[in-house]
């Protein structure tokens, strides 16, 4: 095949689209208007492809058979229009992923809020179990690396609706859909219902074969799930009906059930607490037994997972004050989900880049919970008006370190302060682990 590919974008994903694409035969071209980080350029240079960076060369990316977009570039770019007026094809690394996986067999999850935390734990009772399975897409590494360089027999991936925008054939064994709320709508034109249509092309092409796991409990996938018909075999999971095949929770306990498997399992003995989490582990349960791992496998996976770093991550009790790294809670409906789970009296840090969020959603859980705001980002104008009647006491800081020491002096013995921003962290931050691992050095030098 020598397909001319353009790989726009030179991330962890388009590197790993790229090394897909020249072991499968391709002519490649990878260009980036920024700069490449080192680690990147060393593995294009190990493989001889070629790249640009600080600028893309128009002429001949618009001569491209193919562009692969990395999620990260908007679709607003004149750049991506002008391609797509061209009539040349724009496709995603999943896409490409895909493609070329032979035999190997995807488990994709996505949703607005626990895709990260959802993926992470059916990886570990995948490994658990005995599976021969990566854990790739937006955590992990790339899919089309991957695919490249290790082949499995399962990718266990987690999927954002940017990578789910540009599929074609596209299709998971099982998919999961967590949940969705108002999220990234800075990127679909500040329509929900552009964002609802991404995330439910995760079943998209999906056949009688293949299986759609989904949270029926969730009010937007409630409504919309029949406007996007479906031709696999439906796995819902709830707390608020029993269905025959799906998951349920029921007085503490987890019933699963897929075709003739099924499990019992206490919720209180479930490594992640909390409702969100009981949830997450629904989904993940259900995909276990939809590959057939085995009970106890999935019974000792469940209660040996660890939380992830950056996810309601305990980091410290100083002088009696509890600090919590919830850096990865990027919109409102996951930092609700982090003020719903607190049992003491919250100093809230807030703030960084808006992505059209809704505050009004946590009202009345700032209200009841929290004591004070500490914003932490470039713009807090919309926090302050949000909260001013409900917060008696909000005030601005512009980095984590100040950020720290403010929550501390406004905080006393049995509080807790929580970084939850709700909110995207590129002004102050390189991402939101940057964000959260300057939270924690900050903390540590209380």
């Amino acid at each position: 095949m020598s397909t001319k590919i353009i790989i726009l974008g030179a991330g962890e994903s388009g590197v790993g689209a790229a090394v897909l694409a020249a072991k499968e035969g391709y002519g490649v071209f990878v260009s980036d208007s920024g700069r490449i980080m080192e680690k990147y350029k060393s593995v294009l240079e190990a493989k001889g492809i070629e790249y640009e960076e600080g600028k893309h060369s128009e002429a001949r990316i618009l001569d491209a058979g193919e562009v692969m977009k990395s999620p990260g570039i908007p679709e607003k770019s004149s750049f991506i229009r002008q391609i797509r007026q061209k009539g040349i094809p724009v496709i995603s690394e999943m896409e490409l992923a895909y493609r070329h996986k032979g035999k190997s067999r995807i488990l994709g999850i996505t949703g607005s809020n626990g895709k990260t935390t959802t993926t992470s734990l059916a990886h570990h009772i995948c490994k658990h179990g005995g599976l021969d399975c990566a854990l790739v897409g937006n955590v992990g590494i790339s899919i089309a690396r991957q695919v490249a360089e290790d082949p499995k027999e399962w990718y266990v991936a987690e999927i954002s609706s940017f990578q789910l925008d540009d599929i074609r054939t596209f299709r998971p064994d099982i998919g999961i859909l967590t949940n969705i709320t108002e999220d990234h709508l800075d990127r679909y034109e500040y329509r929900f219902e552009n964002y609802i249509r991404s995330k439910f092309n995760i079943v998209k092409n999906q056949t009688k074969d293949d299986y759609f796991i989904y949270n029926t409990d969730d009010p937007v996938i409630q409504k919309y799930i029949k406007e996007y018909p479906f031709h696999s075999k439906s796995l819902p999971f709830t707390m608020q009906q029993e269905p025959n095949q799906g998951g349920f929770i029921k007085n503490g306990q987890m019933h699963l059930q897929a075709g003739n498997e099924t499990l019992k399992m206490s919720i209180y003995d479930f490594a992640l607490k909390g409702i969100h989490n009981q949830y997450n582990t629904l989904a993940a349960g259900l995909a276990a037994v939809t590959i057939g791992i085995r009970k106890e496998k999935i019974r000792e996976a469940v209660q040996s997972f660890e939380s992830l770093e950056h996810r309601m991550e305990y980091v410290s009790t100083v002088r009696g004050v509890e600090f919590i790294n919830d850096s990865k809670a990027t919109n409102v409906n996951s930092t609700w989900y982090a003020l719903e789970t607190m049992q003491k009296p919250v100093i809230l840090i807030l703030g960084g880049i808006d992505k059209g969020n809704d505050y009004t959603l946590m009202n009345a859980l700032v209200k009841e919970k929290v004591k004070a705001i500490v914003c932490m980002g470039l713009d807090n104008r919309k926090i302050h008006e949000a909260f001013r009647q409900d917060v008696p006491l909000i005030v601005n800081t512009g980095s984590a370190r100040e950020a720290v020491k403010a929550s501390f002096q406004l905080a006393v013995k049995g509080d807790v302060v929580l970084l939850s921003p709700a909110c995207a962290s590129f002004d102050l931050f390189k991402n939101y682990e940057d964000r959260g691992k300057q939270f924690k050095e900050a903390v540590r030098d209380l």
